[in-house]
């Protein structure tokens, strides 16, 4: 068995490695996914809506997108319009489609012959479509034998990017469309064409800037990380060997990511052993019913209380480490003596300072979709080193 010294040198390797093939596939579409966002922002001032899909873990990148365009995480950008179809796809889209829509689906490397198919329903309809991945449509990344794990971190930048390049174009004003009964949404815009210059590559510029963020992030966290995010996966791997599970949450972006990382254990990829976990987040009665009849703050307590069992693991993540339904959450696990975990951004907030997690795992930044990106890099070599230490390869 490895040391916790190599096992840190691994968790490190992979996340550096992930560097490397993020920035070599965004200096080949750059160009591509500026222009494919200057179209995104005249259908959305067109009124067309953003409407996406997948299964599986999959269908995690669909609610992920459709939060960020509906709930922007940087204050001052404006709501958009999208929808996560997830549940019933096909059917849905067929049913609500539009000529202005800008449709997207999402699978494994490999394609999902499922998702390309209702793809071709909205291309039929003149809707713009989105194929991550595909052979077909108006922005595609073609199938290939990845990781499976890595193509949805480069996903999430994507789509992540092509959320805050579409504010670039609606705030330069450089489409110049007259935005009609959707101007309450847009009072900036329409009242004038700006000068163009050259702001498609400005644009591209800015995204390659986005994209070096990502990786000094990443190259940051595994330099000053790999030893938590091993012990964490050790200390994990030790609850699971005892009977425990996984008890995953968090709000918005981290509750889709809370998501995946729960479905990334029941239903791993390259036929891994499944590791039992649930997601909080992926209760939307349990959450509402709590909300309205007790509060929001609760939401994730009242589920602890009931789910909890004593060798299981708490898992909290937060951009900010201070979410007070976190917070709570995480107090109730440690009164049960949960083993507790958390990804955290910023310094790590309040639950860092009043040491709620046994294993704080830190992006250290102030940027919320970079923090998240970063955070999908880590709880999936988490789920990577669970695979490893159940083999007792490590």
């Amino acid at each position: 068995m490895a040391t916790e010294c190599q096992l840190a040198a691994q968790i490190e390797q992979r996340l550096l490695a992930r560097n490397q093939i993020l920035e070599s596939f965004f200096a080949r579409e750059v160009h591509r996914l500026a222009e494919a966002c200057r179209e995104m922002s005249a259908r959305f001032l067109r009124g067309g809506r953003l409407l996406t899909f997948g299964q599986g873990a999959y269908a995690t990148d669909a609610q992920h997108v459709s939060v960020e365009f509906v709930h922007p995480v940087i204050v001052g950008k404006r709501a958009l319009p999208a929808l996560d179809l997830s549940i019933l796809f096909r059917p849905w889209l067929e049913a609500i489609v539009r000529p202005d829509d800008i449709v997207m689906g999402f699978g494994p490397p490999e394609g999902d012959p499922e998702v390309w198919a209702a793809l071709d329903v909205a291309r039929s309809r003149d809707a713009m479509t989105f194929a991550f991945p595909g052979l077909e449509g108006s922005y595609m990344i073609p199938p290939a034998n990845a990781d499976p794990f890595i193509q949805q971190e480069l996903t999430e930048v994507l789509y992540h990017t092509l959320w805050e390049t579409v504010h670039v174009f609606f705030e330069r004003r450089e489409l110049g469309h007259d935005v009609g009964h959707a101007g309450f949404l847009y009072p900036f815009l329409g009242r004038e064409k700006q000068p163009t210059g050259d702001v498609t590559a400005e644009v591209a510029n800015s995204i390659l800037m986005k994209v070096a963020d990502d990786a000094k992030l990443r190259a940051q966290v595994a330099r000053e990380e790999a030893e938590g995010i091993g012990d964490a996966a050790s200390a994990i791997s030790d609850r699971i060997r005892r009977g425990g599970k996984l008890i995953i949450f968090g709000n918005g972006g981290s509750a889709t990511d809370a998501n995946d990382w729960a479905i990334d254990c029941v239903a791993p990829p390259n036929s891994w052993k499944p590791i039992p976990a649930v997601s909080l987040a992926l209760e939307p009665a349990n959450i509402t019913a709590i909300a309205n009849d007790v509060g929001t703050e609760v939401i994730f307590l009242r589920q602890m209380i009931a789910q909890a069992q004593p060798d299981d693991v708490a898992i909290a993540i937060s951009t900010s480490g201070g979410s007070r339904n976190i917070i709570m959450a995480l107090e109730e696990a440690r009164k049960r003596n949960l083993l507790t975990v958390a990804l955290l951004g910023y310094d790590g907030g309040e639950i860092k300072r009043r040491g709620l997690a046994d294993c704080p795992l830190i992006v250290r930044s102030d940027y919320i979709p970079r923090i998240q990106e970063i955070q999908a890099s880590v709880y999936h070599v988490i789920r990577e080193s669970l695979e490893v230490l159940g083999r007792g390869d490590a």
